[in-house]
């Protein structure tokens, strides 16, 4: 009987986590703002609890429903009135500019100058010189622009118009063929056949991931 109390209220948690997740957003996995961290450890600890919790489930899939409504909630409240963003996340904070770094806004982001190097190297800038501004946004990332000379060269800087690129589809995945894809393209089994035979394969099987694009451009790689 206890174990299976123990079943029922663990997928329970599983439940309401997936259902929060999908209420609260994406947010939550990518770039985590400082309330949106605190909320999802708070959750994550109360469905841990809701799991093992064999006498009052309730209370807490109580608490992550407030938790997680509170979330929710404070997110709508953000884009009606987008100020309070401010006071919830807080604001971007310039760090360095024109070859001078702001002791000032350094303090206030609890950010020292070894943590910034550090950021600094992992955006692969290992020479300050040639940054010409660097931001720390709220979310702890480091955002810089270079100094115009150290900014990679672009088409538009030779007045050149390269033809868009298009996103690939997977096509082939682990030697199968990916029939709802192919489909989606607008392609068939025989057209991917013939692509395969003109790259010398026998078979998709042969094949450990086939991509295609919208102009049925095909790349085939095989693994060792």
């Amino acid at each position: 009987m206890e174990v299976g109390k123990l079943i029922l209220s663990s997928l329970l948690s599983v439940v309401v986590l997936f259902i929060l997740g999908k209420l609260m957003g994406h947010k939550q996995i990518a770039q985590l703002d400082f309330f949106d961290y605190i909320t999802g450890i708070t959750i994550g600890s109360i469905a841990a609890e809701l799991a093992t919790e064999l006498e009052n489930p309730w209370q807490p899939l109580l608490a992550m429903l407030v938790y997680g409504l509170l979330s929710v909630g404070l997110s709508v409240l953000e884009d009606k009135v987008p100020r309070i963003r401010q006071y919830t996340n807080g604001v971007p904070a310039v760090i360095m500019d024109h070859g001078k770094l702001n002791r000032q806004n350094m303090k206030k982001a609890k950010l020292d100058l070894s943590e910034f190097l550090v950021l600094c190297r992992q955006a692969g800038y290992f020479d300050l010189n040639d940054i010409q501004t660097a931001i720390f946004e709220y979310n702890g990332s480091l955002t810089i622009l270079p100094v115009s000379t150290q900014r990679p060269t672009t088409p538009a800087d030779w007045n050149l118009s390269p033809q868009q690129e298009t996103y690939f589809t997977e096509i082939i995945l682990d030697g199968r063929v990916q029939g709802r894809q192919l489909k989606k393209l607008g392609l068939s089994q025989t057209w991917l056949e013939e692509q395969l035979q003109a790259q010398g394969y026998h078979s998709a099987a042969e094949v450990y991931l086939g991509l295609c694009d919208k102009n049925n451009a095909v790349q085939f790689y095989t693994a060792k």
